[in-house]
C-alpha cells in the first residue's frame, strides 16, 4: 500500500532524494564518511554549496543584485533577522496582516521596531477572504512592506504582489518558494524556512538585494547579520550542512523535473483535483474563498464533525497520513508541496468519497 504525508511542516520530501541521501548517508562522494562528518570549507563541501546556489539562481532566475544567504532558525529565525537588519530610526515598517503566521511576524518585529499593522483580510460569517492587492493601503514612507504570499493554516494564498515607490518589499515565502513562478525583481528580500518544499526543517534561504545590505539596522547576533553572513559566505558559524546538502538536492531535483513552471503546472492540477472535488461534495467543506485558495495547503471540514476522529483513522490506514488540521482552525488539512504526486491527491479524494459513502 502506498503512502502519502500531507503534513503541513516538516514535509514529504521527493522520494528519490530520500532514496539518495539513504544511500550516500554514511559514504559520500566515496569519501568514506557522511556529508554531515565533514569539515564545511572543505573544497568538496564548498563545491556543494556554489553548486546549490548556481541551481537556485537558475530556478528562480535570481540575477546578479541579489544575494543568497544559507542562514539557521528558519523562518521564525527571519521574523527577528529581518526586523533587526531593516531597521530604520524615523520610520515604521509595515506588516499586511493576513493569517496566523504574519500575525507571528508582528509580534516578534515589534520587539524591534516600530510596527503598522494593516489587516487586509476581508472575512464573513462563511468565507475566509483577502482584501484585493490593489486595495492594500500604505503609508507614504516606510522602512519596509512584510507580506507572506501563503499562509499554511488559515489556507489563504495571495498571488499578486504588492508594491511602493520608495519602500521594500519583504516576503515570507516559506510554504511557497518554488511552488509557482515569481518575478524575483518585485521583491527586496524573500525568506523561506525549508521545511515545505526544500528540505530539513532548521534551515532558512534569504534573498536579498544587494542594496539592501547597505542599512545599519540594529545591534543584532553575527547569526542574524545579513551584511556578515554574505563576507563569510554563510559561514560565519558552522551552517547546518546536512539541511544545506538536502537543499542542493532538492533543486537538482526540481531541475531535472522541469523546474518551477512544471511543478506550478502539478500543482495547478493537484489543487484543481481536491478543491473540485470538495465544492461538488455535500459532505465537505472549504472556508476560502476562490480568490484566495492556497495551492499548497488546503484546509477542509467535514459537516458532520462527529466523524472527525473516524475520519482521520481511517485514512490513516488507508496510508494518508497527518490529515488533521491545525489546533487554531480546527477541521482538516492537506498539505500537498511539490514533492507530493498528484497520484496522492487523487488517493485523498478516493479515500473522501469512499468515507462520504459509508457515512452519509
Amino acid at each position: 500500500m502506498s503512502k502519502y504525508n500531507f503534513c503541513a511542516g516538516p514535509a514529504m520530501l521527493p522520494p528519490e532524494v530520500m532514496a539518495k541521501a539513504q544511500k550516500e548517508f554514511v559514504d559520500w562522494q566515496d569519501l568514506g564518511v557522511s556529508v554531515m562528518e565533514i569539515s564545511h570549507r572543505s573544497k568538496e563541501f564548498l563545491a556543494l554549496t556554489a553548486k546549490c546556489e548556481a541551481s537556485l539562481r537558475r530556478l528562480m532566475d535570481i540575477s546578479d543584485e541579489f544575494e543568497i544567504l544559507f542562514m539557521h532558525g528558519g523562518g521564525r529565525g527571519q521574523f527577528a533577522a529581518v526586523p533587526l537588519n531593516l531597521h530604520l530610526d524615523d520610520k515604521a515598517a509595515v506588516y499586511c496582516e493576513n493569517g496566523v503566521w504574519s500575525k507571528g511576524a508582528v509580534t516578534e518585529a515589534l520587539k524591534f521596531t516600530q510596527v503598522t499593522e494593516l489587516d487586509v483580510r476581508n472575512d464573513s460569517d462563511e468565507q475566509f477572504s483577502i482584501k484585493p492587492v490593489s486595495e492594500w493601503q500604505f503609508p507614504a514612507d516606510p522602512s519596509y512592506i512584510h507580506y507572506c504570499p501563503n499562509e499554511t493554516i488559515d489556507g489563504i494564498e495571495v498571488f499578486d504582489v504588492p508594491s511602493h515607490p520608495t519602500a521594500p518589499i519583504i516576503a515570507d515565502m516559506s510554504s511557497t518558494i518554488l511552488s509557482r513562478e515569481f518575478d524575483v525583481n518585485k521583491f527586496d528580500l524573500i525568506y523561506a524556512g525549508a521545511q515545505k518544499n526544500i528540505g530539513p526543517s532548521g534551515l532558512a534561504i534569504v534573498i536579498i538585494r544587494k542594496t539592501l545590505l547597505e542599512r545599519q539596522g540594529l545591534a543584532k547576533p553575527g547569526v542574524f547579520d545579513y551584511a556578515l553572513e554574505v563576507k563569510q559566505g554563510s559561514m560565519y558559524n558552522t551552517p547546518p550542512t546536512f539541511a544545506w546538502y538536502l537543499a542542493a538536492e532538492v533543486f537538482e531535483w526540481l531541475e531535472q523535473n522541469g523546474g518551477v513552471k512544471a511543478m506550478e503546472q502539478q500543482n495547478i492540477a493537484k489543487a484543481e483535483l481536491l478543491y473540485g472535488f470538495i465544492d461538488e461534495s455535500p459532505f465537505y467543506n472549504n472556508k476560502v474563498a476562490k480568490h484566495c485558495r492556497s495551492r499548497m495547503n488546503v484546509p477542509f471540514w467535514l459537516n458532520d464533525e462527529s466523524l472527525n476522529q473516524q475520519f482521520l483513522s481511517h485514512a490513516k490506514e488507508a496510508g494518508l497520513l497527518a490529515l488533521e488540521g491545525h489546533r487554531i482552525v480546527g477541521g482538516m488539512r492537506a498539505s500537498i508541496y511539490n514533492a507530493m504526486p498528484l497520484a496522492g491527491v487523487q488517493a485523498l479524494v478516493d479515500f473522501m468519497a469512499k468515507f462520504a459513502k459509508e457515512n452519509s
